[in-house]
């Protein structure tokens, strides 16, 4: 693991890291906020997910974060959204929302895909345990996941997959039921197969309905996007939460879109979630 750059940010330090994942099989880079009270002290940490077509960069170039973090010490980690490299192979088509940049947060188990494809593991297993052994100031006890639309699904799933590794989860504008958009069927059947049920481990939706374990949950989706209906599906998820009772804090956010000038209006709010669960102890 090697530091490639570093600028100073809000008084903290805005760090690019390049590192050979063993779970992707290929170099990769991953995007580290570190507020300054990380200079005395341990600092817990949030986890952000992109979304389609982005790298480690969209997020800490647009979003403004930094702000935020930086008053409340918290630490940001943002990895890249797929494997990458010459010989990790790409959609034949070269479509956006397949491939490289779209790798859904999935442990691939098709040719030619599962070599590299395991995006899951990479974000719940390996990136944790390079923080871990690391001596970056993180106190890798006190973590909490968010992301935007792809990533969304990533946090939701990682979330809601492993709730006694995140002490909160948030989403902007998550594709809630990727097994019934065409985004994810695109991406869970050339990732996992043909089965469904396979698909569905992978599925918020799904998760919560078959008795995923309570954790905070904030998301916010903006009236006006225009993949609302066909590809996020939120009231699926809404209706679900309240079959099942799973209280989570879905916000509409009344004539914003799908893109970083909606995150960037509402992060802070997000980083304030999560700020109540990461200092509670």
């Amino acid at each position: 693991m090697k530091t490639i750059e570093t600028v100073q940010c809000f008084n903290g330090r805005q760090i690019r890291i390049e590192h050979f994942s063993k779970s992707l099989q290929c170099e990769m880079k991953f995007a580290l906020f570190l507020p300054p009270q990380s200079e005395k002290n341990d600092v817990p940490l949030i986890y952000w997910l992109s979304g389609l077509t982005c790298t480690d960069e969209n997020f800490v170039q647009k979003a403004g974060a930094q702000r935020y973090a930086a008053e409340y010490g918290i630490a940001i980690l943002a990895p890249d959204t797929s494997p990458r490299g010459e010989n990790v192979p790409d959609d034949p088509d070269e479509s956006y929302d397949f491939g490289l940049g779209a790798g859904f947060y999935v442990n691939a188990t098709q040719e030619p895909w599962k070599k590299n494809y395991h995006m899951y593991e990479y974000v719940t297993e390996e990136l944790p345990q390079l923080i871990n052994t690391s001596d970056l100031p993180i106190d890798s006890s006190r973590c909490s996941i968010s992301g935007h639309s792809m990533g969304g699904h990533g946090a939701l799933i990682c979330a809601l997959r492993n709730p006694d590794r995140y002490r909160s989860v948030s989403a902007f504008s998550p594709i809630v039921a990727p097994s019934q958009c065409p985004w994810g069927n695109k991406a869970l059947s050339n990732y996992l197969g043909e089965e469904e049920f396979v698909w569905q481990t992978y599925d918020a939706n799904e998760l919560i309905k078959n008795g995923a374990s309570q954790l905070p949950t904030l998301i916010d989706q903006g009236t006006t996007d225009n993949f609302l209906e066909e590809q996020l599906k939120t009231s699926i998820l809404e209706k679900t939460c309240d079959e099942v009772g799973y209280d989570a804090y879905i916000r509409y956010q009344e004539g914003y879109d799908h893109s970083y000038f909606f995150i960037a209006s509402f992060i802070g709010e997000h980083i304030a979630f999560h700020n109540q669960f990461l200092k509670a102890d």
